[in-house]
């Protein structure tokens, strides 16, 4: 395996665009992504594109080779990804994974997703799924729901308390507000967030990721081509995905996300690194209670000690281990086909030193996480890229 670097990177504000189309979207986060690593768009060889969920509602198929025709890319290798919520990290991924192997030198990943184009009850009968009603969506079951028991869990064995839980909400929405490209930039207290408006106890609005429209792109190149482009290449140190194990007989609320831990040895093992050698991470905050869940299962404190993690700041700025300075899913929204790979441009941002207020000093290596999901109670897929600088 070849070792590959990220040359370039770019993406949209993420919000609500019901006036511009899928394609446009993807236009302006590949055209960035292609300006800024210094290439030409005939220099691509290959393109992976994650979007979830758009035959849905009926907005159309191949949107890869759309957005790329217009951008004058075209006889080359174009795949359309859907990996539930890691389907952006799951084309990143996939593009990765080709020039590692030497398949091709120059590849493009990016997702788009547009997604204020559906009303609530069609977004839910999705998330739901027809394909799992008999068991879980005619049950009631939906995330809110998962994430707040998850938070119930935690509390009640380990004596997390609701205030260190809305923390999370607090920490992202100050790191929102300082990312001009996230979709709520307004900060948040404490007070604030307790006090809003109760979506599933002990989870306020605050604590649960908004949906929205946007994209995001990035370009890979092998090592030895991207010091054709520039001098700041960021290395991928480990690219690992794992999916669930699905057991009938398994516990039906967990305090812990079995497919973080899994993936997460694995890239440590790959990258020859441990959570301490992380600088900052970007982790699935789609929930406030999920973040903390990700602070202990990949390895930044012990089991239980989530809670008392982001109270003492080691989560902030200046702290152990800064985590989602992008504002996470919390603050950006949760663009599904995008999400994963606008966690990935982040901490590029992060490792060049152009993350501006939010910018952790001397960050050198850098740890994204993606969840894709359930199946039962169980996280369908998970991916965790390191990368360093």
């Amino acid at each position: 395996m070849r070792e590959v670097a990220i040359i370039g990177i770019g993406g949209t504000k993420f919000g609500k665009y019901p006036h511009l189309s899928l394609r446009e979207l993807g236009e302006e986060a590949c055209l960035k992504a292609i300006r800024d690593a210094n290439i030409k768009p005939k220099d691509i060889q290959l393109a992976y594109v994650g979007n979830a969920m758009q035959w849905e509602w009926g907005q159309g198929l191949l949107i890869g080779h759309d957005v790329l025709r217009e951008l004058g890319i075209t006889r080359i290798p174009i795949s359309r990804v859907e990996n539930g919520c890691a389907t952006g990290t799951n084309a990143f991924r996939e593009a990765w994974y080709k020039v590692a192997t030497g398949y091709c030198d120059i590849a493009i990943a990016f997702g788009v997703e547009q997604m204020t184009v559906a009303d609530s009850s069609m977004m839910l009968n999705i998330f739901t799924g027809r394909q799992h009603a008999e068991r879980e969506g005619d049950m009631g079951y939906s995330a809110p729901g998962l994430f707040a028991m998850i938070a119930r869990r935690h509390m009640s064995q380990f004596g997390t308390t609701r205030e260190q839980i809305a923390l999370v909400a607090v920490k992202n929405r100050k790191f929102g507000a300082m990312n001009p490209e996230a979709q709520l930039t307004k900060a948040v207290t404490l007070e604030e967030v307790l006090n809003d408006r109760i979506i599933c106890d002990p989870l306020t609005l605050p604590q649960c990721c908004p949906r929205g429209d946007g994209a995001a792109a990035v370009i890979l190149a092998s090592k030895k081509t991207a010091k054709k482009y520039t001098s700041t290449p960021i290395l991928v140190a480990a690219s690992v995905q794992v999916s669930g194990s699905y057991l009938d007989e398994g516990r039906l609320i967990s305090v812990s996300f079995d497919s973080d831990v899994r993936g997460a040895q694995a890239a440590y093992e790959t990258a020859g690194l441990g959570p301490e050698d992380m600088d900052l991470a970007e982790v699935h905050d789609c929930f406030s209670s999920a973040e903390i869940l990700h602070y202990e299962d990949l390895g930044f404190c012990p089991k239980g000690e989530g809670g008392h993690f982001i109270e003492e700041g080691h989560s902030d700025l200046g702290g152990k281990i800064p985590v989602n300075t992008s504002g996470g899913l919390l603050s950006k929204g949760h663009i599904i086909g995008a999400t994963g790979i606008s966690q990935i441009i982040e901490l590029v941002r992060q490792l060049r030193g152009q993350a501006g207020p939010r910018q952790v000093k001397g960050a050198k290596v850098a740890l994204q996480h993606n969840g894709g999901g359930f199946i039962h109670t169980d996280t369908a897929s998970c991916f965790i890229n390191i990368l360093k600088k």
